[in-house]
């Protein structure tokens, strides 16, 4: 039986602000739906990612900014901070470990997130 993460719930406090940031890192939108008066769904997906994040209104009761180390992986981390980077997320310096290598940043809510390369650079 295969069982797939396909969608995680992320506590935000304003929508529109959340959707904005999320574009400026790179998700694609993929739904914004007003449902009724106290459900608005929005799914954004990273690039290449068959996993989503949903925020919202109605959508989750943790609370904001509670979302503690989302872990995205890629092939480059140079690249990959290089390009956060420009896009203007603070995003912290690389972080060698033995298991990887990697980068943080947050969101406008707190949620923290960690970009990993699997192999660590000085391999």
């Amino acid at each position: 039986m295969d069982i797939k993460l396909e969608l995680v719930g992320v506590p935000v406090t304003d929508i529109d602000r959340a959707k904005a940031f999320y574009e400026k890192v790179g998700f694609h939108a993929d739904h914004d739906v007003a449902v009724s008066d106290e459900i608005r769904f929005v799914q954004m997906t990273p690039p290449g990612s068959a996993c989503s994040i949903a925020f919202g209104k109605g959508i989750t009761e943790m609370a904001p900014g509670s979302l503690d180390n989302m872990q995205v992986v890629v092939a480059d981390i140079e690249k990959a901070h290089a390009d956060l980077t420009a896009r203007g997320i603070g995003v912290s310096e690389i972080d060698d470990r033995p298991w990887g290598s990697f980068v943080y940043f947050s969101d406008p809510d707190g949620n923290r997130w960690s970009v990993q390369q699997t192999t660590p650079r000085d391999r």
